[in-house]
């Protein structure tokens, strides 16, 4: 006897992406969230009436022909969902030392502007950009890849991934170009994966270039929009959703996961689990010992997880675009040797060599009401933190709030120097300990594992999982982002049902809307930012 055909457990991009697409499928389908908000790291917060999204900054493909597009309108979901482009000049805006460039929507114009910045590597840029297209084309054709015997035909299907397949992104950039600073530049959203580029794959950090080549969009209302419109799909076609409702154990009987015990003692029963947690979370917590077999025990000891950070989120009454800022995200680097910055995750001692910083009232103009709201981030490593890993959030020891206000002081010196001039109404900073209190993340992780050379690809954490019936998904198998996120939650419901992809997106949603960020002006009546008279005064009413 079962309760429900799947049961999925987190609500993060894949577990709701699995859930809708098996609900849509037929199969009666339970998302079960531990936290009080869903989304995972798609989740938004509010902090003194401020919205903060810590975990989507900006998604790429959204344009005609766009695969997540595809997926949103596929799903039947696009219509709860509009997307606000960032500056088509210059949607990841590079600051490193003395130096300024914009990466502009499009590879073409990416490229006519690099050379004439570097006329003299006008074969390099090309080589480069056409390599990483190639790579970013070719991992399409091996989301369709099901087994060991598939994997011989990836040289054919994949001839550039192949090739460079066990290269990092130093060599494969290290191979065209000669300038520094035009290494650094394509080394320069490194944290969107959050590795060196020394140790990043190659296909890896080609990957999430080639994702923008179309330029970034952001979510109109924040990230929390996102699992709000999967949700209601969900729902929409059958399925049930349980928020603060966490999971003590997957219940393993001869080897099959048949369902889930939750911490109030109760037991839901299935055919299928997914588990949307990582997979430390799934094997080292929510599975009995005695059913985890040896091998994974292994793989499990052997896992590094992706790297933490500080995420500072602040308020501010500042006219950030005469500060130079508008919805374009700013990576700003002390010097061209992105490399030692990338390696540099103790907490810092002085200045910051590298930071993202980001205004999502400039990303999304119909946020604004009178003051804007700054996320900003730089990479640290949890084990800073260790000494307070077994105190609780809201009770955590002196020591640990006065390291947080040193570092509040610190990082907001750091995005002074990116936005000159800002006074700050409000300032709350995040730490690994807050990533693994809200999100349940290893180590306070972003990325899920490591995207390290043997953690991706054949080497990543399978979704068929060793136990019979147990699914997994999200950042910590296919890939990470929101794309690789959601790409693995349909992997992992054309596995249940044995149909392909393109069979489980048949909902034929309306076209997807998306906003110019830069000219809110332009926008359809019902999606313009209102003026502050105007929210009071429905606020009074």
């Amino acid at each position: 006897m079962t309760d429900f055909d799947v049961i999925v457990i987190g609500s993060g991009a894949g577990g709701l992406t699995a859930a809708v697409a098996l609900q849509q499928a037929g199969l009666k389908t339970l998302v079960l969230e531990q936290h009080y908000a869903p989304g995972g790291w798609c989740h938004s917060f509010t902090l003194q009436g401020h919205r903060f999204s810590p975990g989507v900054h900006y998604v790429g493909e959204l344009g005609p022909g766009g695969r997540m597009r595809a997926i949103y309108e596929g799903l039947g979901v696009s219509g709860d969902l509009e997307f606000c482009e960032l500056n088509p000049a210059g949607y990841d805006h590079l600051r490193i030392g003395p130096d300024r460039f914009d990466i502009p929507k499009g590879r073409d114009e990416f490229r006519r502007r690099l050379e004439d910045r570097f006329p003299h590597e006008r074969r390099a840029i090309r080589g480069y950009l056409g390599t990483v297209q190639k790579i970013g084309d070719q991992l399409d054709a091996l989301f369709e890849i099901k087994g060991a015997l598939d994997l011989l035909t990836v040289p054919f299907r994949a001839p550039t991934v192949a090739r460079w397949g066990l290269s990092s992104a130093a060599s494969l950039i290290d191979r065209y170009v000669r300038d520094p600073l035009l290494r650094a530049i394509f080394a320069a959203q490194s944290g969107d994966h959050g590795l060196p580029p020394s140790v990043a794959p190659a296909p890896v950090h080609a990957s999430v270039t080639a994702h923008y080549f179309d330029g970034g969009w952001y979510p109109r209302g924040g990230a929390w929009v996102m699992p709000r419109a999967f949700i209601r799909a969900l729902e929409r076609a059958g399925g049930e959703i349980r928020l603060r409702t966490p999971v003590e154990r997957i219940l393993v009987e001869r080897g099959r996961a048949i369902g889930v015990r939750l911490t109030d003692g109760g037991e839901i029963r299935s055919r299928f689990v997914i588990s949307n947690a990582d997979p430390a979370q799934t094997f080292g917590k929510l599975i009995g010992p005695a059913h985890v077999p040896a091998a994974v025990k292994r793989k499990l000891a052997r896992t590094r997880w992706s790297i933490s950070a500080l995420s500072l989120f602040l308020a501010t009454d500042t006219d950030l675009r005469a500060a130079g800022m508008d919805s374009g995200n700013v990576w700003s680097y002390a010097h061209r040797d992105l490399e030692s910055i990338y390696r540099s995750i103790e907490l810092p001692e002085a200045g910051i060599p590298g930071m993202f910083v980001t205004a999502t009232t400039l990303k999304d103009p119909s946020k604004f009401r009178g003051v804007h709201t700054v996320e900003a981030f730089t990479f640290v490593d949890h084990a800073a933190f260790l000494r307070w890993t077994a105190s609780r959030t809201g009770e955590r020891p002196a020591g640990y709030g006065e390291l947080k206000s040193d570092l509040t002081r610190r990082m907001l010196d750091a995005v002074r120097g990116v936005i000159p001039g800002l006074r700050v109404a409000f300032a709350e900073l995040g730490t690994p300990l807050t990533n693994v209190h809200y999100c349940a993340s290893t180590e306070g992780n972003l990325y899920g594992t490591e995207k390290s050379k043997w953690q991706v690809g054949p080497w990543a954490w399978p979704i068929r999982s060793a136990i019979r019936g147990l699914y997994l998904c999200g950042a910590s198998t296919l890939s990470h982002g929101v794309l690789g996120a959601t790409f693995s939650g349909l992997i992992a419901a054309r596995e249940i049902t044995g149909v392909t992809i393109p069979e489980l997106l048949l909902q034929r949603g309306p076209e997807l809307v998306t906003l110019p960020s830069e000219h809110p002006e332009s926008w359809p009546e019902r999606y313009r930012p209102r003026r502050r008279d105007q929210a009071a005064a429905e606020v009074r009413v």
